[in-house]
């Protein structure tokens, strides 16, 4: 679970219900001509712009800004380093049966027990990682429409609520609700563009970047594995993926 995202997110929203409550009644901010024309405006939009089972498929994506199910890259060198000196001693059959928690580099390792060069093992793990890439891409596009749409949803409300407004304004009871649609329309889409999608993308690229690092680094360990390298210099290739806090706190580990 990213606490961070759930703080930041009940935090938001329990501000700007907070403001709301503060300045009157909770209601008063409640439309749901204008949520109609808002969420259902962005999530109709964004089924004519992608297809069904992506659309289907953008809750799930969205999950994964809450859930932080990566392999933390620091984790991953000891592992590496063990594995490159059992490899040295006792030959890469010895791997074979070795469990490795992490399966993309797990893969990377069977390759070579199985007798392929380390360039060809480079080139199908990096071709997968591309693949990954790619998809996650496609994810993040989803939101980041969603956040571009949402404001103009509200826009289209706003003037869908002026129009009606002008033609009541020979009756002053007909004004408040047009003006009410015309007004918060506008809310629900900044909220939604700046509260919930374009966080989610932003969150979405990050655990992309994160995880591509942490591939990378797995990619380099493997070659460095399976081309019979030593500890000192396989360390010092996985330690140039760390920011220089947790090089610090790797060398820390390390002389304990």
């Amino acid at each position: 679970m990213d606490i961070a995202t759930i703080v930041g997110m009940v935090l938001g929203f329990g501000l700007i219900i907070g403001s709301m409550m503060m300045g009157g009644d909770l209601a008063t901010f409640v439309n749901v001509p204008g949520l109609l024309i808002v969420v259902g405006g962005t999530f109709a939009a964004t089924m004519v712009n992608e297809r069904m089972g992506v659309f289907l498929g953008a809750i799930k994506i969205g999950l994964n800004a809450l859930f932080d199910r990566g392999t933390p890259i620091r984790s991953l060198i000891p592992v590496i380093i063990n594995l490159a000196q059992k490899a040295r001693k006792e030959g890469l059959v010895s791997l074979e049966g070795e469990a490795i928690d992490d399966t993309f580099m797990a893969r990377g390792v069977r390759l070579g027990v199985d007798g392929l060069s380390p360039e060809v093992i480079r080139s199908t793990l990096s071709s997968e990682l591309a693949a990954l890439k790619d998809r996650h891409v496609r994810g993040q596009k989803l939101y980041k429409f969603m956040k571009d749409t949402a404001p103009a949803f509200g826009m289209i409300g706003t003037l869908i609520g002026l129009v009606q407004m002008l033609k009541t304004l020979s009756d002053p009871s007909a004004i408040g609700p047009a003006m009410a649609v015309a007004l918060l329309t506008t809310l629900y889409g900044a909220v939604l563009a700046f509260m919930v999608f374009g966080p989610i993308q932003t969150k979405l690229e990050s655990r992309t970047a994160e995880e591509i690092s942490v591939k990378r680094l797995a990619i380099v360990g493997v070659e460095s594995i399976l081309k019979g390298d030593n500890t000192m210099l396989i360390q010092s290739k996985l330690d140039a993926f760390l920011s220089p806090a947790e090089r610090a706190a790797q060398e820390a580990e390390n002389e304990q």
